[in-house]
């Protein structure tokens, strides 16, 4: 096998790992090498995504991790005199022992040690240490650092622990990187290997991957420090040798002890993981004693559906119930409709708002029996196969959004439920784009804030575009780079790191939980700073691993629906917003003018232009609205029009096809409709439709030319021309790029109609609602008083005595919410809405400044009320308040004293 390189950190050893990992497994392959690990610093964040691209490519995956131990109790802020604050220690995964440990172990760092680093100690290494190999690391590691300090005792106590734990799979690691520790701990490591019996391995501790890149490598380090390079000239790492070295290279490096080259091929040889596929790990939903899931579930939705529907219920819906049911417990599916359907009741339970729907799962009944949903599909003609294909094995995917100030109430609840170690929140990356990293890396350059701030201005805004595009698409960024030595440096040494990942963060709304076992025997983890457990894979390999993600979505404007209705509740009138009727004459009036701003997807200059040339008056066009306005679907709008008014003829490519596409004026506009013309021109199941759908979209050759096949024999069979059938074959799988999902522009549609009829039939409580729930975005604010404008009603300024918190209705019009007066917090709020209540109303702003506690409102949020005026009704004349106010001041802090 050669040369293996065993100590390698990715881009996931955040700021401080400059190599992709297409790169590092590009480049072992060109180095003609059949293995390679990586040890990034403290986490696995990148070890299925290594593993998986690995195997693809024909070489053997070794995950490790560069872990810090230490020197006493993990869990202990205290720094023991004499000692570092912790060490480093290289381990590599043996097997799935190995694998599943190292998972523990990272755990274990960042949910208990995370002082100064996520730290282990050795009495969880002496626990976990099985199927694992460990590697004396860099000259952080505590043998090397020991040696280097002249203290042989400790170093040799070390090794005898290290080895008491691994036995014959600990190895002594030596370096070649121009070090001068490191040349000068290299004899001492070999001749204590040669004493002890214990085998050296030679590595390099590769941060990035060619020679050329330590440069570049050094201002990542800069990024992530937040320093400036003032000598240029200088490395303040003190190496340049950190990269992927060739095996050659490595042979030439350790001339001196080939033994400890050749060795490294026998520890790849150790490693064996293997991560398996296609293998779910579903979480266990409590049932009663006695009763199956399966069970539970019938009994659960066809209740529901009667609730909704009454008893009996319509014979066409049980029959498609039962359909939905036997499907979903053919697939093995229950529970995760239980567990979806508990964390929704207990929302709805706890006057938590929950959106009616969102994504395919709209088009499942059994979903609306559940009440998981609250679109009857059948009502909209909606597929269920779009959502849950019994002839495609794949996961359901129930996206639910909730009101986005209380969505963390029903995350603690499911983690109640099942337990804080079974459940967790996924992680996501932050990658460096080519705005983002020109803006780093000149600052770490210390260029001046105008200069880079024009170069980065003239990239194209693209969230994909690359500075090699941007420098071809834009004729003064090439000039720039052409000519000036100092952008050409800044633009190159940016291309080496853009794409890298710069920081993790949460996923907006996946949500794991596990099955009978902790999260950390799958997946590991870390905390934030709320103390959720957070998966260290991203969504993409969490689905991977079989761990099954549940998607709550925080959705601002469910809680705009709620506060509008608490405003209405506080003036006597109760609205159910689910029992509002879909044919409001008001409401497609309001739609139809394009009167939309603020209103839920309907809110966009360009969708309100569509609004007013649609005329919208029945609850279908509202949600082909939401499906058309989008890039592609867009140029569709023209003639969709123009049909729906009868300015162009309604024709349909067959007469088969007239009842699907009726609705839409003869235009495929849903992905359901690809699916409803398959099966009812060529006698495809549902189930296969979708699964030709699908393969439209992803325009696979040697699919498509399959299913043309297919479809055309199917349509000939039921008497259409061989011709014919090849057009609409053509016409569909042109439309099946533009085809929206109907089961979500449904759900969405619903949400866009409650928004406009609160808006046509309360207008001040809605606008009140937006404008607290804005508060903070004065750009927004400004939008939401101009709309109350164009209606003549008065957003009256902040009163000192009658503003609370939020913008709040009175009989005169919005009174603007204290909350929302710029440097004034809602500390200062609370402080002053308490006093208020405790000792009537303030008489001027001198008793306003003896009765409130100075400590909690200063001087710069009373500045703050008198510029917005909240005095006013009190002192008329705001200046004469700022000159005297330094007096006031003074005579309140005497006050207080006395």
């Amino acid at each position: 096998m050669g040369f293996v390189h065993l100590h390698c950190h990715t881009q996931y050893s955040l700021l401080d790992g400059a190599i992709r990992v297409d790169d590092l497994i590009k480049a072992t392959k060109a180095f003609g090498q059949d293995a390679v690990a990586i040890t990034d610093h403290g986490v696995m964040f990148g070890a299925v995504e290594f593993y998986d691209k690995a195997v693809k490519a024909g070489i053997k995956p070794i995950i490790g991790c560069e872990i810090y131990v230490s020197p006493g109790a993990m869990e202990s802020r205290d720094v023991i005199p004499g000692m570092p604050k912790h060490y480093h220690l290289i381990l590599l995964a043996k097997d799935n022992q190995g694998y599943s440990n190292l998972m523990k172990l990272t755990s274990l760092a960042h949910t208990k040690g995370f002082y100064y680093k996520p730290r282990v100690d050795r009495r969880v290494l002496s626990e976990l240490g099985g199927g694992l190999i460990g590697l004396s690391a860099c000259l952080q590691g505590e043998i090397p650092y020991w040696l280097l300090r002249d203290d042989e005792d400790r170093a040799q106590e070390a090794l005898d622990f290290y080895r008491k734990i691994f036995d014959d799979r600990f190895y002594l690691e030596i370096q070649h990187n121009a070090l001068p520790d490191q040349d000068k701990v290299n004899p001492l490591i070999v001749d204590m290997a040669r004493r002890k019996g214990v085998p050296v391995a030679a590595t390099n501790d590769c941060h990035y991957l060619k020679s050329g890149d330590a440069r570049a490598h050094e201002v990542l380090l800069c990024i992530q420090t937040q320093n400036t390079i003032h000598d240029k000239g200088r490395m303040t790492f003190e190496s340049d040798q950190l990269y992927l070295k060739s095996p050659d290279e490595m042979v030439r490096d350790f001339g001196w002890i080939p033994e400890a080259v050749d060795i490294t091929s026998d520890i790849a040889g150790l490693c064996n993981v293997e991560i398996p596929k296609d293998v779910y790990c579903f979480p266990v939903y409590p049932t009663a004693a006695g009763k199956s899931l399966e069970q539970v579930i019938e009994d659960k939705a066809r209740e529901g559906l009667k609730a909704r529907m009454g008893d009996p219920v319509p014979d066409d819906y049980a029959a498609r119930l039962e359909e939905e049911i036997e499907i979903i417990k053919t697939m093995g599916f229950a529970g995760y409709f239980l567990i979806v359907a508990d964390y929704i009741r207990y929302a709805k339970e706890h006057g938590i708002p929950v959106g009616p729907g969102r994504g395919s799962a709209a088009g499942s009944l059994a979903a609306y029996g559940l009440k998981i949903t609250d679109i009857d599909p059948i009502r909209w003609n909606l597929l269920f196969e779009r959502f849950l294909n019994p002839e495609r094995k794949s996961m359901p995917d129930i996206d639910v959004d909730f009101c986005q100030n209380r969505r963390d109430e029903v995350i603690e609840y499911v983690k109640n439920r099942y337990g804080p170690e079974y459940v967790s929140q996924i992680t996501t990356f932050g990658n460096m784009k080519a705005k983002a990293v020109i803006r780093d890396v000149g600052r770490v350059m210390g260029m001046g804030y105008s200069e880079v701030d024009k170069i980065a201005k003239l990239i194209p805004n693209d969230l994909s575009i690359t500075l090699t595009e941007a420098v071809s698409a834009e004729p003064r960024l090439k000039d720039l780079y052409d000519t000036d030595p100092a952008v050409k440096e800044l633009i190159e040494i940016s291309k080496a790191l853009e794409g890298l990942s710069r920081h993790a963060s949460v996923h907006a709304g996946g949500v794991i939980i596990s099955d009978e076992k902790p999260l950390t025997d799958h997946v590991p983890v870390y905390v934030d700073k709320k103390g959720m457990l957070i998966s260290q894979y991203d969504m993409k390999r969490i689905e991977r691993v079989g761990l099954i993600k549940f998607d709550m979505l925080g959705l601002k404007t469910l809680t705009v629906i709620a506060k509008t209705i608490e405003i209405l509740k506080s003036e006597g009138i109760d609205l159910d917003i689910a029992a509002i009727p879909l044919d409001d004459r008001l409401t497609y009036q309001l739609i139809g003018d394009g009167d939309t701003s603020s209103v839920f997807q309907l809110e966009s200059s360009g969708m309100k232009g569509m609004l007013r040339q649609l005329k919208p008056d029945k609850f279908e066009d509202i949600i082909a609205a939401v499906a058309l306005y989008r890039p592609g679907p867009m140029d569709l709008i023209p003639s969709y029009v123009d049909r729906r008014h009868g300015r162009q003829t309604i024709d349909y490519p067959h007469p088969l096809l007239e009842k699907i596409l009726k609705e839409t004026y003869g235009i495929i506009v849903y992905q359901e409709q690809v699916m409803q013309i398959a099966q009812e021109m060529s006698g495809y199941s549902l189930g296969k439709a979708d699964l030709l759908r699908r393969a439209m979209g992803k325009k696979i050759r040697e699919e498509m030319a399959k299913q043309r096949q297919i479809f055309t024999d199917g349509a000939v069979e039921r008497g259409v021309e061989s011709d014919k059938a090849g057009e609409i074959f053509d016409l569909m799988e042109k439309f099946a790029d533009y085809g929206f999902n109907k089961s979500h522009a449904a759900a969405y549609a619903l949400v866009a109609y409650q928004t406009a009829y609160l808006k046509a039939h309360h207008f001040k409580e809605f606008m009140a609602a937006n404008l607290t729930l804005d508060l903070n975005n004065t750009d927004k604010v400004s939008q939401h008083i101009a709309e109350c404008r164009k209606r003549s009603v008065a957003v009256l300024r902040p009163d000192i005595n009658e503003s609370s918190f939020e913008f709040v209705v009175t009989l005169d019009g919005i009174r603007f919410g204290l909350g929302a007066i710029k440097n004034v917090g809602k500390g200062a709020v609370d402080a002053i809405l308490v006093e208020r209540q405790a000792g009537g109303p303030f008489q001027d702003i001198a008793s306003f400044l003896e009765r409130i506690a100075l400590s909690k409102v200063n001087r710069r949020v009373v500045e703050s009320l008198i510029k917005a005026g909240a005095f006013d009704k009190l002192h008329a004349n705001r200046r004469a308040m700022f000159e005297i106010l330094d007096l006031l001041l003074e005579d309140a802090q005497r006050h207080a004293r006395n």
